[in-house]
């Protein structure tokens, strides 16, 4: 396992516990989030970097009974916190990394990722293994419930030219990965980058 691996499980794997408990008002940015994937029933939807699972059930109301929900994480506390507060029933919990899903290509509809981008070791390498199991035309969420800003101040941290998550690091870095922004909203309520999977 790499450093960042390890660096990842054990920041979150200390938090896992009580991560909901310290997010309690997430919910409604969740769901309005996965509303703008444009999902319809049947679909299938990765959420990659899925934590403790809050996305998994306005994923599973989205592409309903006859859709494939799945959510993958690094951090085994992180997903047993996610069984632990039952959202096992709406998607089927993996862990794995994102780095090399074990997933077939062009498999699913779409991918969401809350927080996730921040934490990837190698993000081209990585934005392009998600692009790997999205069919063409597929769509790319990476969201967070609060936007840069809002979350520099909450971290104890300026923003930098040299953030990853600002519009003109992010749009070059999606295109050299096989996706297409389509949308990149950065406000205090939420941060949320909409992508399409090239051809």
């Amino acid at each position: 396992m790499s450093d960042d691996h390890t660096h990842v499980q054990e920041f979150f794997g200390s938090r896992a516990a009580d991560w909901d408990r310290r997010f309690p008002d997430d919910g409604p940015a969740y769901a309005a989030a996965v509303a703008e994937l444009g999902l319809r029933p049947g679909d299938r939807v990765l959420d990659a970097g899925c934590g403790t699972g809050r996305a998994l059930t306005p994923l599973r109301a989205a592409v309903g009974p006859s859709g494939l929900v799945l959510g993958a994480d690094l951090t085994p506390a992180m997903l047993q916190a996610a069984v632990r507060a039952g959202r096992d029933r709406d998607g089927r919990l993996l862990l794995a990394d994102v780095a090399a899903l074990p997933l077939r290509s062009r498999s699913l509809d779409a991918v969401f990722a809350a927080g996730l981008i921040a934490h990837l070791p190698d993000p081209a390498g990585n934005l392009r293994e998600l692009a790997r199991v999205v069919r063409p035309g597929g769509v790319l969420a990476l969201f967070h419930p609060i936007g840069r800003a809002a979350l520099a101040a909450r971290q104890g941290r300026q923003l930098t030219p040299g953030d990853l998550r600002a519009e003109p690091n992010l749009r070059p870095l999606l295109a050299g990965s096989g996706w297409n922004t389509t949308a990149y909203i950065d406000e205090d309520g939420r941060f949320l980058a909409l992508a399409v999977r090239a051809g």
